[in-house]
């Protein structure tokens, strides 16, 4: 591309056009220059938001980036989850150990018989095989994590987490935090 560039500048100005057109002209293909790259490279971001998911498993707004697909050589996805405020996601659990990485926002995060927790920016939470958990935004702030997680089995969906129920943890981590 840089040799055809120089080409039509030295052919502008032997033909006598002035030389401020040719270098208007040079100028004006510079900018494609960094279009011409070609990549056997496959990139995606973790920065789109992707789509909207439908309300299956949660109350509230979330939207999912798929990211990262597993396949034969690689086995696990990783997703970008973002969750609005004062949304809750049902419980569920893995036949593989799933991260979480928490890239913006706060929200929660309970295994089935412990505590609810504040998870926040910049968090790693690893949840065992077969742990039964939820993970959402808080009440006051949205929440986007990636989630790192074996891509060849399905979520096991176990419990519907109520509204009542997230209102509860919310509170009791609010006077918490206080």
């Amino acid at each position: 591309m840089l040799y055809l560039l120089l080409f039509i500048t030295l052919y502008l100005f032997q033909t006598n056009i002035k030389m401020k057109k040719s270098t208007l002209l040079f100028f004006l293909f510079i900018p494609f220059l960094g279009f011409t790259q070609k990549s056997d490279y496959t990139v995606s971001s973790y920065l789109l938001e992707g789509p909207k998911a439908p309300n299956t498993h949660y109350i509230g707004e979330a939207w999912l980036n798929n990211v990262l697909q597993g396949d034969a050589e690689l086995n696990f996805n990783i997703t970008k989850a973002t969750f609005r405020k004062d949304s809750t996601l049902d419980w569920h659990k893995h036949s593989t150990p799933q991260v979480l990485i928490v890239v913006d926002g706060e929200g929660y995060y309970q295994e089935r018989g412990k505590d609810a927790i504040i998870i926040k920016k910049g968090d790693v939470i690893r949840c065992g095989k077969d742990t039964e958990h939820w993970h959402t935004a808080s009440k006051e702030n949205p929440i986007t994590y990636l989630a790192l997680y074996d891509g060849s089995k399905p979520t096991v969906w176990t419990e519907q987490l109520t509204q009542e129920y997230y209102d509860s943890v919310a509170k009791k981590l609010s006077a918490i935090k206080k």
